[in-house]
């Protein structure tokens, strides 16, 4: 059985053990250190993606997009199979629209407050989503909410609008 050298690149560091690799404290405290460092790292990186896509999404949902009858058709047709889906689970509401708060005029403060104004304040996709529901849905007896449903640090963040139906719908 031979004796191997570990430690720092310091010889006076090294000690001398079996054939088991060892490492000394101060060895094992510089790796701990890297390890979080690197694990820092990776958790910026991913936060800086993360904030990246938010910013495409964001531009992506400013646009409006043009609603040709083909392309109405395109939206309604998988909605109607989500509706089925959820009535067919016994649900009597649907997440239809999931976005940023930032596509808020006032950052989702009128959704929040339960103002009967909130969608003067709405921007983008999400108006013209709720114009949707105004000429294709509302008069088909559904109703839609909107409401902050995710909370980071505690601030409004995303809104979500629901599709509503059944007996407590006005």
């Amino acid at each position: 059985m031979g004796t191997e050298k570990t430690g720092t690149g310091d010889p006076k560091g090294w000690q001398e053990l079996g054939d088991e690799t060892f490492m000394s404290a101060d060895d094992l405290r510089r790796y701990m250190s890297e390890m979080q460092m690197a694990r820092a790292t990776q958790s910026m990186e991913s936060m800086d993606r993360a904030e990246q896509a938010r910013k495409e999404l964001v531009k992506q949902l400013t646009e409006r997009i043009d609603l040709t009858p083909e392309r109405l058709k395109q939206v309604l047709q998988p909605l109607r199979a989500k509706l089925r889906a959820a009535a067919e689970r016994g649900d009597t509401e649907l997440l239809v629209m999931r976005f940023p708060n930032t596509l808020c005029s006032d950052r989702g403060r009128a959704i929040n407050n339960s103002d009967p104004s909130w969608p003067d304040t709405l921007t983008g996709r999400p108006r013209q989503a709720y114009e949707l529901w105004q000429s294709q849905l509302k008069d088909a007896g559904f109703s839609l909410s909107a409401m902050i449903i995710e909370w980071p640090g505690g601030m409004p963040g995303d809104v979500g609008f629901f599709l509503k139906w059944g007996a407590s719908t006005p």
